[in-house]
Formats: C-alpha cells, sequence, structure tokens
C-alpha cells in the first residue's frame, strides 16, 4: 500500500466512524467502494472489522436507548443471511464481488430516495435482518434495510438500536467470514493500521455532530457513496 492510498483510506475510514456515530450509518456505505478500488482484498473483511470497533464503542455510550426486542427479531433473520454472504464471498470471483458491492451502494440510496418506509413488523424486521446479514457479509454495507425498517425511530434510539445490532451482527459475520478463510493476517494488520483513524472520526464525532444538518449530512454521504460506487463499476466495466 502506497502512502497515497494509506492516506485516502484513513481519510474514508475516518469520515465515515464520523457519519456512523453521528446519523447511524456511513462507514461501511463510503468505504466499502474506495476499499474495492485500492484492494480488493481488504473489502469487505478490514470494513468490517473497523465497523465493529466503532460500533462497539457507540453501544457503549448510548447502549441504554436500544430496542432490545426488535434487535433480537433482526438478528434471528440475520443468520441465514450471514451464511448466505459466506457463501459468495468464498464462491465469487473478486471481480463479481465487486460489481455485486457497488450494486449494493446504489440499491441503498436508490431506496433511501424513494422513501420507501416499510411497516415496523415481526415479518420485515426478520426479512431486514435477512437482507442485512447478506448484503453486510458480503460487502460490509448491511445498513440500509435497517435503516428503512427502523427510521421511524428517534435519533438517539435509531443509533443505540441499530448500533446494538450491528455489533452482534457484525461479530457474526466475521466468524463466518473466518470459517470461509476470509480473515487472514493481512486483513488483520491492514485493521490495525487503519484504527487510529476509525477512532479519531469517533472522537471527532461528538464535537462536531452537534454541528451537522442530519438531512444534509445523510445525503452528502450517498453522494460519495455513489460517486465511489459508479467509479468502481467503470473501472470493472473499461
Amino acid at each position: 500500500m502506497s502512502g497515497v492510498e494509506f492516506a485516502l483510506l484513513s481519510l474514508t475510514v475516518g469520515v465515515g466512524a464520523l457519519l456512523q456515530v453521528s446519523i447511524g450509518f456511513g462507514l461501511g456505505m463510503i468505504a466499502a467502494p474506495v476499499f474495492a478500488l485500492v484492494d480488493p482484498s481488504l473489502a469487505p473483511t478490514v470494513v468490517l472489522l473497523l465497523a465493529t470497533g466503532v460500533t462497539a464503542m457507540v453501544v457503549a455510550r448510548e447502549r441504554h436507548g436500544a430496542d432490545l426486542r426488535g434487535c433480537g427479531w433482526a438478528l434471528a433473520g440475520r443468520v441465514p443471511g450471514v451464511l448466505a454472504g459466506a457463501l459468495l464471498v468464498a464462491l465469487l470471483p473478486a471481480r463479481y464481488l465487486t460489481l455485486f458491492i457497488a450494486a449494493v451502494v446504489l440499491a441503498g440510496v436508490a431506496l433511501s430516495i424513494a422513501g420507501y418506509v416499510p411497516r415496523e413488523r415481526r415479518s420485515s424486521v426478520l426479512l431486514a435482518g435477512m437482507a442485512s446479514g447478506l448484503m453486510g457479509t458480503a460487502t460490509s454495507i448491511g445498513g440500509p434495510p435497517m435503516a428503512m425498517v427502523w427510521q421511524r425511530l428517534s435519533g438517539a434510539r435509531l443509533r443505540a438500536t441499530m448500533s446494538t445490532f450491528f455489533l452482534v451482527g457484525s461479530l457474526m459475520s466475521l466468524a463466518a467470514l473466518t470459517m470461509a478463510g476470509a480473515v487472514g493476517a493481512h486483513s488483520l494488520r491492514r485493521t490495525a493500521l487503519l484504527a487510529p483513524a476509525a477512532l479519531a472520526g469517533v472522537l471527532l464525532a461528538r464535537p462536531l455532530g452537534r454541528h451537522l444538518d442530519v438531512r444534509r449530512t445523510r445525503t452528502a454521504a450517498m453522494a460519495v457513496a455513489v460517486a465511489g460506487a459508479a467509479v468502481l463499476v467503470g473501472q470493472q466495466v473499461v
């Protein structure tokens, strides 16, 4: 990894961590396309490892606001999704996995723009958990399905609920990826190198978060994610 690539990945992780803490998602959606561009071997494992650390810090700070019943049903749905996602990582060639990452980003943004709001029923939470497990394990982007089904929750409650779900869910995904042989010394070394950037994003979230307009920040995050996905598709098609 060159110095320029390391700087780009560090900046991406720092901004993604700041967004993850401030608005409940962002690290996976922004980082996954960039990581896949710089070094496809880093996605999804390194992004998941970094996201696990960030969500653990959010849970430690806001755990009392989580909807534990909803998390339970979502995690029950995540189990088969995780297994399917690990299978995709093990079987799909790197090129197709990269295109799948781009497709997940674009689909998540399209659904957000469409304003689709599913009813928060047990069946919808189960299905969202399953989709999140598949997407999160295969691409490290598991946020969109849960953000849709839980978008009626208030800001603090949404962050706590999603962070609790993603902490447990990410550990499940990492366990499955480890069994599939996708977690190795290379991934762990890169995670250690980029961990300070993630910590910086978390620490900056508190002083900067109160000045962020949530709607504009979400829009900016989605725009960056779409740009990364577009470049990713262009790289694979050309």
